[in-house]
């Protein structure tokens, strides 16, 4: 996305605040070292992404994450050199999710610099005076070719992730610092229909997948950081079709289904999976999908799970 500017997250606890800093955990600001969730009330006001502990006007409350490995945990304090002046990004991912029940995840193409060759769902940066649900359709429409009308969907914040690439300090400092808000867009046409106008572009998707309910819920259940790898659940296939686009032409091949649920090695190159930002949402929206019925809501319900 060649975007005309970046909206940066700005911080206020117990009143005062500022423009979060590159490289310094925002997660932090509202928890104990030790913790890696906090509740916090967000929305996007006057060109900023405004993280506060308390309502105020136009906010929304939700849940805070990162993994427990984040480098801006770790390193405890600012970098001292921030790349390019940058702050801490504002950005919006979308779960988009057919009527008949599947999600839809890209993979980024093995070409890209950040997050290579790792499964997230459609998103970008926050551009000025653009509202966060805005921000998704932009992006689903530009990475995928999928234009939602008004009408036929509906949506919620499902949480905010904190991301910092690379992923771990292992593979060297920071580099890229982001709030990913994580929109969950319910469509009222069946994946079929949904399928019929992808249009993805290959400079941001090189495959795509509807990956069902059981096989989601098993890519949540993988820790990164955890040191091992997710074992593929006797109830699933051992292969999930996917759609990989090279050259304008997409065909449908075999994925197994073990690289799935691969987790992020603490050292040395990364693998193909899901990113763990992707896996925190997959959680919100399992945890939500057991409210609606008739299970336990609200963070707690689902903190034993998260990273």
């Amino acid at each position: 996305m060649a975007g005309l500017g970046r909206v940066l997250v700005h911080v206020r606890r117990g009143g005062e605040g500022g423009a979060a800093r590159f490289g310094q955990s925002v997660t932090g600001s509202f928890c104990a070292p030790h913790e890696d969730l906090a509740a916090v009330s967000c929305a996007l006001q006057r060109g900023r992404f405004l993280l506060a502990d308390a309502a105020f006007p136009g906010s929304t409350e939700t849940v805070l994450g990162r993994p427990p490995f984040c480098p801006a945990k770790l390193l405890g304090s600012p970098v001292a050199t921030e790349p390019r002046g940058r702050g801490v990004e504002a950005a919006v991912a979308v779960l988009l999710q057919a009527a008949t029940g599947p999600l839809l995840l890209t993979r980024r193409p093995h070409g890209l610099s950040i997050f290579p060759n790792v499964w997230v769902p459609p998103g970008g940066h926050v551009e000025p005076d653009e509202e966060l649900l805005a921000v998704g359709l932009r992006e689903l429409q530009e990475e995928t070719g999928l234009r939602l009308a008004a009408g036929t969907f509906t949506w919620r914040l499902l949480g905010l992730w904190e991301s910092v690439y690379p992923p771990m300090l292992s593979r060297g400092p920071p580099r890229r610092h982001h709030i990913v808000a994580y929109l969950l867009l319910r469509s009222q046409e069946p994946h079929e229909e949904l399928e019929a106008r992808i249009c993805p572009s290959e400079a941001e998707v090189s495959a795509y997948a509807w990956l069902e309910p059981r096989v989601l819920e098993a890519i949540a259940a993988t820790e990164d950081g955890a040191g091992r790898p997710g074992r593929v659940p006797s109830t699933l296939p051992a292969s999930i079709s996917i759609t990989e686009v090279s050259g304008g032409s997409p065909r449908a091949v075999q994925l197994p289904t073990a690289t799935l649920l691969n987790v992020a090695p603490a050292e040395g190159e990364d693998v193909e999976r899901v990113s763990t930002g992707t896996k925190f949402a997959l959680r919100l929206w399992l945890e939500a999908r057991g409210g609606e019925n008739g299970g336990q809501t609200g963070p707690e319900a689902a903190s034993g799970g998260w990273e």
